[in-house]
């Protein structure tokens, strides 16, 4: 199609209007990137120089061990990571593996599924933000200036969860109970996390932080020129907190000290981060930074990532800004408080397009 013709919108529609998503192009034999996924030479990163000098290590993420028996130097190492790196790995965290890789099975089958008329993927392919189960290509499709190399199967399990049958049948069990080994892992999270912060450890669950729960089982299909495409765009997460099961494809990157920073799969390790709304109540005690997943043509990448907020209700009337016992006469607030509906509005509204949202709310 030429440049003359071209028509964006047409041809996000005509995407949507198959129910099969980026996977659906990648069966159907296409050997180049459609030009809604090809990401604008002036969006696109310089190369970097990935050459290190000898004996340097390249910069890593930390890892903490949660069961090493040290309750202090956990949440030193907590705050510590949560201050400067937005980011880190847990070991130790009490999960049971075959929980995560029946989950990770369980996702990868759903994504691989076909997608023709009475299959769960056509049940399922939905944008309205009501519904609790919906499987779709990007949420943002047409919001965003370009469109990512990713399929994703949405799940809202809290506060309300939803109705079984509403389930894919092929991981209705498996998911369930992925869910509540996330939510017990969450929950001793923010517990670490108000510590970290010099707040009693039921805090941020006081506050409501852990009652919204949201698993994103994304599928990122190989991709067959990478180099023009992009996993997900750059973004930092709307919530207070993530945590995220990957596989070992590898592909995420967070943008620490002015570059990428590949983060290496971990057999065993879950990946947490900090979202902007724990940022925006810690006032800035706690980062929510960048990250990106780049695209892969080696093999099929599958992540799933449980978001707690209680933003992920469309209905709260809870009212977020900095937590008073944080501020002082030297630690004034940084943000203006804000209706948690109206956050997760914004952040919908605006697609994911770098780390914009939160500085809507900055004073």
């Amino acid at each position: 199609m030429s440049a003359t013709s071209y028509d964006r919108a047409v041809e996000l529609r005509a995407l949507d209007a198959t129910y099969a998503g980026v996977r659906g192009l990648v069966v159907s034999g296409v050997t180049h990137v459609p030009r809604i996924f090809r990401v604008p030479e002036q969006h696109q990163e310089p190369p970097q120089d990935t050459t290190e000098p000898i004996g340097h290590e390249p910069a890593a993420i930390p890892i903490i061990d949660l069961a090493c028996g040290d309750h202090a130097a956990v949440v030193a190492a907590v705050r510590r990571a949560a201050e400067e790196w937005g980011f880190f790995e847990v070991m130790g965290h009490g999960v049971p593996e075959v929980a995560m890789t029946a989950a990770m099975d369980a996702v990868r089958a759903f994504h691989e599924t076909d997608g023709g008329e009475g299959s769960d993927k056509a049940r399922l392919y939905s944008r309205e933000p009501a519904r609790a189960v919906k499987y779709h290509c990007n949420f943002d499709l047409y919001q965003s200036p370009v469109a990512n190399w990713r399929d994703t199967l949405y799940l809202r399990m809290a506060p309300t969860p939803p109705d079984a049958d509403d389930l894919p049948d092929s991981c209705r069990d498996v998911l369930f109970e992925y869910a509540h080994q996330m939510k017990n892992l969450g929950n001793t999270l923010f517990e670490l996390l108000s510590e970290a912060l010099g707040l009693k450890p039921s805090h941020l669950a006081d506050i409501g932080c852990n009652q919204g729960q949201v698993l994103l089982c994304h599928y990122y299909p190989p991709c067959p020129q990478p180099e023009l495409a992009i996993g997900t765009s750059r973004h930092s997460d709307g919530g207070f907190l993530t945590i995220l099961l990957q596989d070992k494809i590898g592909g995420l990157q967070i943008f620490n000290e002015e570059q990428w920073v590949d983060i290496t799969p971990t057999p065993g390790a879950f990946i947490i981060n900090i979202g902007d709304l724990l940022q925006l109540i810690s006032n800035d005690g706690f980062r929510s930074v960048e990250h990106r997943v780049l695209a892969k043509n080696i093999a099929p990448r599958v992540s799933i990532a449980n978001f707690f907020g209680t933003h992920i209700d469309p209905t709260s009337m809870r009212i977020y800004g900095p937590i008073k016992e944080l501020l002082s006469d030297k630690n004034l607030p940084l943000y203006r408080e804000t209706l948690a509906s109206d956050y997760i509005k914004h952040y919908y509204s605006i697609g994911l397009d770098a780390k914009t949202a939160i500085s809507h709310y900055r004073l």
